[in-house]
């Protein structure tokens, strides 16, 4: 500060106005201020400037995978709503282990972030301690907790698994089933888990068993992941007429191994996916599928943020954001019909 009060011809508290309260230096100096900063390469020091307005202006987002492009959208429009406000986003990634979660919010908690927003509702105990007593605002996202720990923005998971079910239903088919990747191990998908839950749900409501869910392989799902569950689904029911995947990757694995197997999409199969992935779109048939908008769960989560981060607002109740989700019917579903040979004898 002292070069650039020095190349401007103005003292550092002039330089110091100009960087926090512009409004209150004249146009003239302002300009001069702003060419000296530019001439030198200057940037404020805000871990400094943190120490005497306890903040920090940036934003901790903890996510479990930005390959995923749900997650990766979801952190744009974070990212996005924090912009406009001066806020920055510090970014970490579980690759879907809590305990990696509890390491993250460990090592970012003594960098003072103005906010932590971490995807899910399943955390450690330590983990969830350490969010209780951050003193920061904490959001939850992709998920509607009916007792967040502090905020929430996203939808039911489990609700978004019964409208799968209900929908498959409605078409007459009967014999059901869902794929997912496996609960053991050390990274779960608990998210996916909740959709398959909800899956099972309303078949076992509907009288038809709710137990026919193939949950193998490893987290996270992928195209492989879908493909080889189709197999052990098969193996186990080889009658099965309709699947709900619990991610687009997995739907796409299980379509592409119908085609290598000779099984008709949609007249011999019905299939829903969950996530409205680009991939979705341009597969042929192209995939029914459940939609979020995931940049969205990001724009509303950073819009809170800023919201709950001004003075005003200090106090404010916890909020629970639902941003709901749709059914997206395409060519990957259509309705029962008359039994066929089983696909053994395919």
């Amino acid at each position: 500060m002292r070069d650039v009060s020095r190349l401007a011809g103005v003292s550092t508290m002039t330089v110091s106005r100009v960087l926090a309260d512009p409004e209150l230096v004249s146009e003239e100096t302002r300009s001069r201020v702003l060419a000296a900063i530019e001439q030198l390469g200057y940037l404020p020091n805000r871990i400094a400037g943190s120490l005497s307005s306890q903040r920090t202006n940036f934003v901790t987002a903890i996510l479990p995978t930005l390959t995923n492009v749900n997650f990766a959208d979801t952190a744009q429009g974070l990212t996005e709503a924090l912009r406009a406000a001066d806020y920055q986003l510090l970014i970490g990634y579980t690759t879907y282990r809590i305990e990696e979660e509890e390491r993250l919010i460990r090592a970012m908690l003594p960098r003072r972030p103005d906010a932590i927003v971490v995807a899910g509702t399943v955390h450690t105990k330590a983990a969830s301690q350490l969010l209780l007593r951050a003193d920061v605002p904490v959001v939850e996202i992709w998920e509607t907790p009916a007792h967040p720990i502090n905020h929430a923005v996203g939808f039911s998971n489990y609700e978004a698994g019964r409208a799968a079910a209900r929908y498959l239903l409605s078409l007459g088919h009967r014999h059901i089933a869902a794929v997912g990747p496996s609960t053991t191990g050390e990274a779960r998908d608990f998210r996916g888990e909740d959709r398959l839950a909800g899956f099972a749900a309303v078949l076992r409501e509907a009288g038809i068993g709710g137990g026919l869910v193939v949950q193998h392989g490893d987290v996270p799902a992928s195209f492989d992941h879908g493909a080889r569950a189709l197999g052990v689904l098969l193996d186990r029911a080889p009658d099965v007429e309709a699947v709900f995947a619990v991610s687009d990757l997995s739907a796409v694995g299980v379509l592409m191994e119908c085609h290598r197997r000779g099984i008709r999409v949609p007249q011999d199969l019905s299939l829903v996916g969950f996530g409205d992935f680009d991939i979705g779109r341009q597969v042929v048939p192209a995939l029914t599928t459940i939609r979020v908008d995931a940049h969205l769960i990001g724009q509303r989560t950073g819009e809170l943020l800023v919201t709950l981060l001004d003075e005003a607002a200090a106090g404010a109740e916890p909020a629970v954001v639902d941003v709901g989700f749709s059914l997206v019917e395409r060519g990957t579903t259509a309705p029962a019909a008359p039994r066929r040979r089983s696909r053994r004898d395919h």
